[in-house]
């Protein structure tokens, strides 16, 4: 029972964290201050907490604003309910019991918060450049570096994702760190370089950058790398097929990366343990 009642909340923490992801993504957008109370986007009125309850007040509120009745945008349940979501994964089957819940002293259980903390960090950041990039088709570089240097620092101090990682001393994990950062960096900087600015952004190279601290080895950002360029072939071409894009139109990369990453992030061992056999 206190497992489901853990569960419960934590899923209520990421639905605040998605709400506050909704907040970022607008006043940034807008060059607004972050602090102050929430307001209504249309009729600028300030809207009260019992309003401002994430997901249920738009449920409650049916997706329209309470003073101007203007339809609220479906982004901020959507980013919302995922970002709830999202929080609760990492800790299916991370406690067994409710006796395992309690006993917070129990070896591996600061590690394995590090590494709950990093999943969720890494998960925060690629919903901000997915959601951003597509919109506005920029990158907050606020955001975008400080979230690289917190999740490089988990990543430092928690198990890595990439099994060849987990023998290794500190420095050691922080020399492949290293050398897989200037991987990131460089594959967009080749780019941006050979095209002149054309074809990548300067906020490619730093998503690259991002990328690289969270994945932390080099044959996981290599394969976050192809599958996010396969990704934005298959979306782009469907764009042109169907005439909702033309060939010299200006597609964002930063959502093709984000998800690249995030499917890696997950299953990149996997992907990569299957390579190995075969």
């Amino acid at each position: 029972m206190l497992i489901v009642v853990f569960y419960v909340c934590v899923f209520f923490i990421g639905l605040s964290f998605g709400s506050f992801l909704n907040c970022l993504i607008y006043r940034l957008a807008k060059k607004q201050s972050l602090s102050g109370r929430s307001f209504c986007p249309h009729c600028k009125k300030q809207i009260a907490w019992y309003d401002n309850i994430p997901l249920i007040s738009f449920v409650l509120l049916k997706g329209k604003c309470r003073h101007c009745q203007q339809k609220i945008s479906w982004q901020y349940p959507l980013i919302e309910l995922l970002m709830g979501t999202l929080f609760v994964l990492p800790l299916v089957g991370f406690f067994r019991s409710d006796v395992n819940f309690l006993v917070l002293g129990q070896k591996g259980f600061v590690l394995d918060i590090l590494k709950i903390l990093r999943t969720w960090s890494v998960y925060f950041i690629l919903t901000f450049i997915f959601v951003y990039d597509l919109k506005y088709m920029m990158i907050e570089d606020s955001v975008l570096l400080s979230g690289a240097g917190l999740v490089l620092l988990l990543n430092l101090f928690a198990e890595p994702l990439a099994n060849h990682l987990i023998d290794l001393s500190f420095w050691a994990r922080s020399v492949q760190i290293f050398w897989t950062t200037l991987i990131g960096v460089g594959f967009f900087a080749v780019q941006y370089l050979l095209t002149k600015g054309k074809g990548i952004g300067l906020g490619d190279l730093r998503i690259g950058f991002f990328m690289a601290v969270a994945l932390g080895h080099w044959s996981m950002i290599c394969l976050a790398l192809v599958i996010s360029y396969f990704i934005g072939a298959l979306v782009s071409l469907f764009l042109i097929v169907f005439k909702k894009k033309g060939l010299k139109s200006e597609i964002p990369l930063g959502p093709f990366l984000a998800l690249g990453t995030f499917f890696v992030f997950i299953f990149g061992q996997e992907i990569i343990n299957i390579i190995i056999r075969t």
